[in-house]
């Protein structure tokens, strides 16, 4: 199963983000999504679930919940916007994948069981920081995540 991954796209869904994102099975975005045509643009690709970041005001944005725990292929996602945040222990919850962002620097680590994921921010260029995304390839055995620069 193919997860895309996206966070702070602050209202700018890229082309070459959405090219990425084509034959995913499910499409998570982790917060600052900016506007309301983002996820309807994701949808458009696969079944999207978004949680709202700290940008993401208004009445658009109470929609969205602030995290999510999502089951996809037999394995726990716990999705929030900001890692500093989190108010639980992954691994005694049982959880295999935190997607978190806010910081724009992807990054990929294990700690324990766990698989930390910062997919980076795909929206407006921000200081040197590179424009990505991520994957991540939910197998039996295995998870593989792939962090894409798309700027």
């Amino acid at each position: 199963m193919k997860i895309g991954v996206i966070s702070d796209t602050h209202g700018l869904l890229r082309p070459e983000a959405t090219e990425r994102l084509v034959g995913a099975d499910h499409i998570i975005h982790a917060g600052d999504i900016g506007s309301p045509e983002v996820i309807a643009g994701l949808r458009k690709l696969a079944p999207t679930t978004a949680i709202r970041g700290n940008v993401d005001r208004g009445e658009w944005a109470a929609a969205y919940p602030s995290t999510a725990l999502v089951m996809l292929g037999g394995r726990r996602i716990y999705v929030l916007h900001n890692l500093k945040e989190i108010d639980l222990d992954p691994a005694t919850s049982g959880i295999d994948v935190v997607v978190s962002c806010h910081s724009h620097q992807p990054k990929i680590e294990s700690v324990g069981t766990v698989l930390y994921l910062n997919p980076g921010s795909a929206g407006p260029r921000r200081f040197r920081l590179p424009i990505a995304l991520a994957t991540l390839e939910l197998g039996h055995n295995a998870l593989q995540p792939h962090i894409h620069e798309v700027g």
